[in-house]
């Protein structure tokens, strides 16, 4: 005769846990002043379409096209090279961060990890400004600095993750800490590391767009010159652009990341 299956047990720390939450939660809405009436009265929408209809029709005038377009390579140009070298530097933290380089380097190097990423990039943005001055390369800076955070702490996870058999072999037979994780750890995780740098480029997309509201160029420079000016229409034509490069990156993306697991 069979016996019905044991009902899963809960530990109260799952139940705790969730009922913490509940109670953040319940507690987020009673200290903030949410009123949601005003939200949807008549004057509101009244407003709302006043100021939708400021932003009709966009300016499609071929010049200023063009400058959107130059505003989208920087961008995308912040962006790309950012990433990069937060790529090359995640990589070179990441090794004593996964405790490569011995006990007492990998809680200090975790500890530089988590201040670079902890700081949004429009903070090392506007610190960066002071050093580099006005333009896109103190927002590529920024970029690098928080992504440097972010891709050093995962990289380091994924390091430590994987099965340390291939790598300690190498070692065994002679070869260098560095000869054996080139040739056994890295070709190994590499398609993850690459996916985890994707994602965070499509990240950077759109911080790039927002970092030049700051000063630091790129379309959101250009967002941040038109609306200041009130000049909707040229406005709207610098959004609709952010919207097409952020969908054209995010497909580019989610195809080399399907390509790279599909292998």
């Amino acid at each position: 005769m069979n016996r019905p299956p044991v009902p899963p047990t809960v530990e109260f720390a799952t139940v705790a846990l969730l009922a913490g939450v509940l109670a953040l939660v319940a507690a987020s809405f009673l200290s903030l002043s949410i009123q949601w009436s005003e939200l949807f009265t008549a004057n509101a929408l009244r407003s709302s379409l006043e100021f939708l209809n400021g932003f009709a029709p966009p300016e499609l005038a071929w010049p200023f096209l063009l400058k959107i377009a130059a505003g989208t390579l920087e961008t995308l140009s912040m962006s790309t090279l950012g990433t990069g070298i937060a790529f090359v530097f995640g990589i070179a933290l990441a090794l004593p961060a996964s405790g490569r380089a011995g006990a007492v380097a990998r809680p200090l190097i975790r500890l530089m990890l988590n201040i670079l990423r902890s700081i949004p990039e429009l903070v090392w943005a506007v610190i960066l400004l002071i050093a580099a001055g006005l333009g896109p390369f103190a927002g590529t800076l920024a970029l690098a600095a928080h992504t440097t955070g972010v891709l050093g702490r995962l990289f380091a996870d994924a390091l430590e993750n994987l099965p340390p058999s291939p790598e300690t072999t190498l070692r065994i037979n002679g070869a260098r800490p560095l000869i054996a994780f080139f040739y056994a750890a890295l070709p190994l995780v590499l398609p993850q590391l690459l996916s985890y740098t994707l994602y965070r480029w499509e990240n950077n997309i759109r911080a790039a767009a927002i970092l030049g509201i700051v000063g630091a160029g790129g379309l959101g420079q250009m967002l941040k010159y038109h609306l200041s000016l009130f000049q909707m229409q040229q406005a709207a034509s610098v959004i609709i652009a952010m919207l097409l490069m952020v969908a054209m990156v995010d497909g580019a993306s989610f195809w080399l990341r399907r390509k790279m697991t599909s292998n």
